[in-house]
């Protein structure tokens, strides 16, 4: 049997090859392993709150959009943002006997909201200002409003419960809690308060927690530390350390209204002081501020930025208008 061999012609072949290349090319890219996971989890906190004096002044004659509206696009930008509520949000008016006392509307609770806000710390030296039932009545407008209340509870237990984020696989639980001595407050376990364990308690609720959620990032907002001092005290400074060893990822500080340095303990950063946010203070060091950035990973990295802010007539203004997250 005789076979007939046409001759090879390399000009139809390179035709074919140059028409299947496109589906051939897809194939291997589908092939291809996939993207790695970059996913994140970006928490922004900020310094006191104070809506009164001053700031209420321009609250009700501009309104609570316009004192944040040089930062909300930036809190949008974020997963979540926790601010330092330096008053209650009540019309409860029931002042306790102390030096400075401060009250803000309840109805901007949901202004606060507005602008970008998702979380309250309350643990500080001033939520108290109009006694237990403005403390109620503020936790309730806030979560009301859509806000998180921290560090706040009927006992204890419920005060040292942490707020818990997540995102993609991502988790992040945040404690709020003082450690100040409180003006003509005292704690009562079984009563409606703000957290004010002791040193012993604080890391006690840290370790237990880690222990249940060992893959869960740690962030413990504190208010602490002493007015107007520009470093932090050897006592904060020996509980960071203490922190740092129970396995928190990092420390945020509030209450001496000044910036003070950024610390890093380990791994764990840690920013004693990011001072004030919306205030009416006249010392131009506490018209300095930041907004502390923790962006974390999925690759179980975490990194810790700080944006910096200055406060002219109570209202926070980013130092880089272009800033994004």
């Amino acid at each position: 049997m005789n076979y007939e061999f046409a001759p090879f012609q390399f000009s139809t072949f390179n035709f074919q090859l140059k028409k299947c290349f496109p589906l051939l090319l897809l194939t291997l890219l589908s092939c291809s392993p996939p993207a790695a996971d970059h996913s994140t989890l970006t928490v922004l906190f900020t310094g006191d709150v104070l809506l009164d004096r001053g700031v209420r002044h321009m609250a009700e004659h501009k309104g609570i959009d316009y004192i944040f509206d040089d930062v909300t696009p930036l809190f949008r930008q974020a997963d979540a943002v926790v601010a330092n509520l330096e008053c209650p949000l009540t019309d409860t008016v029931s002042p306790v006997n102390k030096k400075y006392i401060f009250r803000a509307d309840a109805r901007w609770a949901k202004d606060l909201r507005k602008a970008g806000i998702t979380h309250a710390a309350m643990a500080n030296n001033h939520t108290n200002d109009q006694g237990r039932r403005g403390l109620q009545t503020t936790a309730q407008h806030l979560t009301e409003a859509g806000i998180e209340p921290l560090g706040y509870g009927n006992n204890l237990g419920q005060q040292m419960t942490p707020a818990e984020i997540e995102k993609d696989g991502i988790k992040v639980a945040i404690f709020n809690a003082t450690t100040l001595i409180i003006e003509n407050w005292c704690r009562i376990d079984n009563k409606p308060g703000i957290a004010q364990p002791t040193e012993d308690e604080l890391l006690e609720a840290i370790k237990d927690y880690k222990r249940h959620h060992s893959n869960t990032h740690i962030v413990v907002v504190l208010h602490w530390g002493v007015e107007f001092q520009p470093y932090p005290s050897i006592r904060q400074r020996a509980l960071a350390r203490k922190l740092s060893e129970a396995g928190v990822a990092a420390v945020v500080g509030h209450h001496p209204h000044v910036l003070q340095p950024i610390d890093t303990i380990g791994r764990m950063p840690v920013y004693y002081s990011i001072g004030n946010f919306v205030f009416d203070q006249k010392n131009p060091k506490a018209k300095e501020s930041m907004i502390a950035a923790l962006t974390f990973n999925s690759d179980g990295t975490l990194k810790a930025d700080s944006i910096s802010i200055t406060i002219t007539q109570g209202k926070p203004l980013l130092k880089n208008k272009h800033k994004t997250l």
